[in-house]
């Protein structure tokens, strides 16, 4: 399997590329690195050292990959953090030129806007280029429950609630969805809900909640899922599988007592977890 992620990197700590691009060759899969930008560290240490890059980049490595004569060899496409509504163009083009050498190649985009607690932390103009122009593009879309709600423009108090606006989000296009961070007034205080919809079934999955919120943690299930649903074919088993590794590389990275993702140290538990979870087939 081939996949071309196109996310922000860092030097130090593991978001973005730096989290999806080792977790994806750690299970096998060949991955094409686009960096949209190059930093130090993200952006939760404050403002960081190096450099955004512009569409124009994107554009030129995708077009140095066409050259090559592999983009009919790629199985899919990955999409994290967008910096500018022009650089999500570039992205969709990115897509559109995979597509075009290989139909049956899919598009994955995690849709970073934001998170609860900290509401909209991206440009001005991105979030409605992700629910306007990315989201109809896409076939696999995994936002969190704050994004969730944003794209389907509705709040998600219960889990009723949740399963309307994953439809809601179907309706625009996407065929597999996955709702990270799920917190709604079913879920227990020392658990996270994890949602998998197709269309036509929804699965829950609930892990316990681990006291520390890590960065890339939702970069790194994106990445994950989108491997194990071309992999299976089935959102159920994706679920299962991502969402195991990465409570597994959760879990070792608070054992560590660690500021960034133990993802080198934890990553035999992306190939065979410590403690697997089931997905529920929700009625």
């Amino acid at each position: 399997m081939n996949l071309l992620s196109i996310q922000s990197h860092v030097a130090y700590g593991h978001v973005g590329n730096s989290a999806a691009v080792f977790a994806l060759q750690r299970i096998g899969v060949e991955v094409w690195p686009v960096h949209t930008v190059q930093f130090a560290n993200h952006t939760g240490y404050g403002k960081p050292r190096g450099q955004v890059f512009d569409a124009a980049l994107i554009r030129d490595m995708v077009s140095g990959l066409a050259e090559r004569g592999v983009l009919g060899q790629c199985d899919g496409v990955l999409s994290g953090y967008i910096g500018s509504a022009e650089l999500g163009a570039a992205i969709l083009d990115a897509v559109a030129t995979v597509k075009r050498a290989n139909p049956a190649a899919k598009y994955c985009c995690d849709p970073v806007i934001g998170d609860a607690g900290r509401g909209v932390f991206v440009a001005r103009g991105v979030p409605e280029f992700l629910k306007s122009e990315a989201l109809p593009a896409a076939d696999i879309v995994t936002p969190n429950q704050f994004e969730l709600e944003f794209l389907a423009g509705r709040a998600c108090m219960t889990l009723d609630d949740a399963r309307m606006a994953v439809q809601a989000v179907h309706a625009k296009g996407p065929r597999a969805i996955l709702v990270t961070s799920m917190q709604t007034q079913e879920t227990p205080p020392d658990a996270i809900d994890l949602l998998a919809s197709d269309g036509k079934a929804c699965f829950r999955l609930r892990t316990p909640r681990l006291p520390q919120k890590m960065n890339g943690a939702g970069d790194m299930i994106a990445a994950l899922f989108l491997a194990h649903c071309l992999r299976s074919g089935r959102v159920d088993m994706a679920l299962a599988a991502s969402a195991s590794a990465v409570f597994g590389v959760l879990a070792k990275t608070t054992e560590a007592g660690t500021p960034e993702l133990a993802l080198v140290a934890a990553q035999d538990e992306l190939v065979k977890p410590g403690r697997t979870f089931a997905a529920e087939r929700l009625p």
